[in-house]
């Protein structure tokens, strides 16, 4: 039973290996238009996704700290701006086919639902953490790392 667990765990590490490895860096994402970027990160697992996103967080972390902000001044660059992105999203609404239009609808419904039900499903103390995310996201100010032992 005990050769078994260690078999499996080294084929499970196996894969996992291998899976990173075939994960492209982020300058080779960088360099990619977005549909092909968009195209590429639908064509793997959630696996893989998750391993190439390990990847980029181990290479960002051996960054030094002016490339790193770098890189991330870029990402934020390549982000639509809300009140710029206005058109675009009007220009694409516009060029979608009733069906579209009504696919679309129903997958912000059913996005809109399922936000609905897991903040239902929060306590007092999980939503107060949510809203303190949000509004830290909305300021731009750093994360605070949450530990289970931490008390604020």
């Amino acid at each position: 039973m005990k050769t078994l667990r260690y078999l499996f765990v080294a084929t499970w590490l196996g894969l996992l290996l291998a899976g990173a490895a075939s994960a492209q860096s982020i300058s080779d994402i960088n360099s990619m238009s977005p549909e092909d970027r968009r195209t590429y990160m639908q064509s793997m697992s959630p696996d893989e996704r998750r391993a190439m996103r390990e990847k980029w967080r181990a290479e960002l972390d051996a960054m030094p700290e002016a490339e790193r902000n770098a890189i991330r001044e870029q990402m934020t660059a390549n982000r639509p701006d809300h009140r710029r992105d206005r058109t675009a999203m009007r220009e694409r609404w516009e060029s979608m086919s009733d069906e579209e239009r009504a696919a679309a609808r129903e997958k912000r419904a059913a996005r809109d639902q399922q936000r609905r039900e897991k903040w239902e499903s929060m306590s007092e103390e999980e939503r107060a953490a949510a809203r303190e995310r949000k509004r830290d996201r909305k300021h731009h100010r750093p994360a605070k790392k949450h530990t289970p032992d931490s008390e604020e």
